[in-house]
């Protein structure tokens, strides 16, 4: 069982990658997010974001175990702070505009969860699972607030 929640945490393999995990586990996220977003419109962010969280909350404590506290190769909790940014988002079923808001999630993501700001770092301060997570959330609730903005602002671009 602890081989199993260790290979979720890691998402499959994805943690596990050298130069920057974090990155890897956000990247390697964003083709389940866009499928499902695709595929089940109406509630299929939500599903995926609560099932997200389940698995991180879940697989943290042997990732910890294993590796450390708040482990890098831990990548569950980009996938639901990844999967937070996209949580409004309105897909227009056309992969050349898509990828754009894509890309700006992923770095708006990016941004928010390796500076930390606007209490990001407190929350990483927490022990335990849900310092694993917590941080990453909030930093997936920032990116989503500001892809917002921006598409708001820059309706053409998005």
């Amino acid at each position: 069982m602890n081989s199993l929640k260790i290979w979720t945490g890691t998402l499959f393999g994805a943690g596990l990658l050298p130069y920057g995990p974090g990155t890897w586990g956000s990247l390697a996220s964003l083709p389940l997010i866009y499928l499902t977003a695709l595929y089940f419109p109406v509630y299929g962010i939500y599903v995926l974001l609560a099932g997200t969280i389940a698995l991180s909350l879940w697989a943290a404590p042997a990732s910890e175990k294993l590796y450390g506290e708040d482990p890098p190769q831990f990548v569950m909790d980009e996938a639901a702070g990844q999967t937070l940014t996209f949580l409004i988002v309105n897909f227009h079923y056309s992969f050349s505009q898509d990828i754009v808001i894509l890309a700006a999630g992923f770095i708006l993501f990016r941004i928010f969860d390796i500076l930390k700001p606007l209490g990001i770092n407190k929350l990483q301060k927490l022990k335990g699972k849900y310092g694993v997570l917590l941080d990453d959330l909030l930093a997936g609730f920032y990116a989503l607030i500001i892809l917002e903005i921006l598409h708001r602002i820059l309706p053409s671009l998005f």
